[in-house]
């Protein structure tokens, strides 16, 4: 990375000047290397010499100044200079800048990728929401963020693996089943009473309606407690994991593996992590229940592994799904994507990996907040059980796949976000998704139109030099910045920084089209209309390439 290249051109500038006797000798820190708030001050700036000043036993800005003096600079650097109160800023060569073009043209649809991940394996979980019923907007936003941080961390260098988990083996499965024969009974006639917690939403109706058509007494001739079994089955496997993966490929979502919980107790895995949790010494018994005494390895409170009726509890599941994840399968990183109401499960996950000898920072637990859908200026009401929610369905119908990805990433998860449906609808330039859009679909429009005049479009021809406009400068600037924002965006696994950047290189592009004529009929400007032809080219391909990280397309004309 650029930005790496700098710290290391700024350690062999110190350990020259120590070695000269300019500077005493002591261990380097690490090189921090930023980019400055105010752009007159060069396009990075270090601030190393500040926290020199007591082993060097000088000024910062005396260090700096011997720093300098023994700096070498790298063809990518035409000035480095000295800002009180001890800064070291650096400014990028303009024609090191130009020469980029050829750089992102080469690259392609892999412009930005790094190395950060070095092929550790990663499987990132994310959707997993209990299969009772179609996804609402509130688990869009898990699965956008899930399908978002995967597409980062596989530019960043990492082998990743998108799993959902259906969680088919629990109390609210059999809740739902239970609603589901209720109502396909009164479909077919039956006074049956409903269950007093059970599903009420309309879909369940409508299911059971289209299952009683289909089937028709089928389950009912069963008996209660097969029939509940048979249908809720059938439910689950083509009413909701149907609208499930109809719902994320409408998306552009697709998953590498769908688990299944039920398989963890199929076959000897529960046996085995019971067997390693007891010679862990992780294990008590208490009111004829089995616990994991998560408080041993840093948890506030114990859990209850095995019910007194004999019956798994939730975190039981969550261990043997683990240790399948870790032990079995081998993954080296594994990233839960959970909404916020599961805060006060991350303490006994991280006492989960310690029980099994596994290290928790292995595990990442992302939370995000709540989303508010607004209309109007009123809120949305979400309620699976009531049945008054918005559907994720039916907020991409309403405002296109792209609307609603972007919109669901841009604020990072940790803060709760409003859902605009009037700002999404909207085809101007107030709307951030039809703003960047439109900055590609105009760079489509610019090719087209050089294509007609008879310019040939693809050609390697142009004299880059030429580019020294301030707007063609800012312009690749921003281009090259992107391995940094896939990088910041990795680390802290947070997408919503790609929403930011795809905003401000679509201003960057849309300020050097009203700045600089790409075309001219001139032939004195022939040259420098194939340089910002291959400039505009340029363009097109960082620009892609964000929108397809966040998962959204890259319309030709809009």
């Amino acid at each position: 990375m650029l930005r790496d290249q700098i710290a290391h051109m700024i350690a062999q500038g110190l350990r020259r000047a120590q070695k000269a006797g300019d500077l005493p000798t002591f261990d380097l820190p690490e090189i921090v290397v930023e980019r400055p708030k105010q752009p007159e001050h060069g396009d990075y700036s270090t601030p190393v010499c500040l926290g020199l000043a007591r082993y060097a036993r000088m000024a910062p800005v005396e260090i700096a100044d011997r720093l300098l003096t023994h700096t070498r600079r790298p063809e990518f650097v035409s000035e480095l200079s000295v800002a009180h109160p001890g800064f070291v800023n650096i400014r990028l060569d303009p024609g090191w800048l130009a020469r980029q073009v050829d750089a992102i043209l080469s690259a392609g649809e892999s412009w930005g990728s790094i190395n950060l991940g070095q092929g550790r394996r990663v499987q990132v979980e994310f959707g997993s929401a209990n299969p009772t019923g179609p996804l609402h907007v509130g688990f869009g936003r898990n699965v956008v963020l899930g399908d978002a941080i995967a597409s980062v961390l596989e530019a960043a260098g990492y082998q990743v693996q998108r799993e959902y988990y259906v969680n088919d083996a629990g109390t609210q499965m059999r809740l739902f089943a239970q609603s589901l024969f209720a109502r396909y009974a009164q479909a077919l006639g039956h006074d049956v009473p409903f269950p007093e917690n059970g599903y009420r939403g309309q879909y369940v109706v409508e299911w059971a309606q289209e299952i009683a058509r289909a089937e028709g007494d089928r389950f009912w001739q069963m008996g209660p407690e097969e029939g509940v079994r048979a249908i809720g089955q059938l439910g689950l496997e083509e009413k909701v994991l149907r609208s499930v993966r109809r719902d994320v490929e409408a998306l552009h979502i697709h998953y590498d593996h769908w688990f299944h919980e039920r398989t963890l107790y199929e076959g000897p895995q529960f046996a085995t992590i019971m067997r390693v949790l007891r010679e862990n010494d992780a294990l008590f018994e208490k009111e004829g229940a089995v616990w994991f005494a998560a408080t041993r390895y840093g948890a506030d409170k114990d859990e209850v592994l095995i019910r007194s009726n004999g019956q798994p509890g939730y975190f039981a599941s969550d261990i043997a799904y683990h240790y399948n994840k870790f032990v079995e399968r081998g993954f080296d990183w594994v990233i839960d994507v959970w909404g916020a109401d599961h805060q006060g499960h991350v303490p006994r996950m991280k006492a989960m990996m310690r029980a099994l000898g596994l290290d928790p920072e292995r595990l990442t637990l992302l939370l995000y907040q709540l989303v508010t859908i607004k209309e109007g200026g009123q809120d949305v009401r979400l309620s699976k059980r009531a049945g008054t929610l918005v559907n994720l369905s039916e907020l991409v119908a309403d405002v296109g796949p792209d609307a609603v990805r972007f919109f669901l990433l841009s604020r990072d998860p940790n803060s709760q976000m409003e859902f605009d449906l009037d700002l999404a609808r909207e085809q101007s330039d107030k709307n951030p998704v039809y703003y960047v859009q439109y900055g590609h679909a105009r760079i489509a429009s610019i090719l087209r139109k050089a294509r007609e005049e008879g310019w040939d479009v693809e050609s390697d021809a142009g004299d880059l030099s030429l580019l020294t406009h301030p707007a063609e400068l800012a312009l690749l600037r921003r281009m090259l910045a992107l391995e940094e924002v896939i990088e910041m965006a990795a680390t802290s696994l947070a997408p919503h920084h790609l929403t930011y950047y795809a905003v401000d290189l679509a201003a960057d592009f849309h300020a050097f089209y009203r700045d600089c004529r790409v075309l001219s009929s001139d032939p004195a400007d022939a040259e420098l209309s194939r340089a910002r032809l291959k400039l505009v080219r340029a363009a097109k391909t960082v620009l892609a390439r964000v929108l397809h990280l966040m998962g959204m397309s890259a319309p030709e004309q809009m």
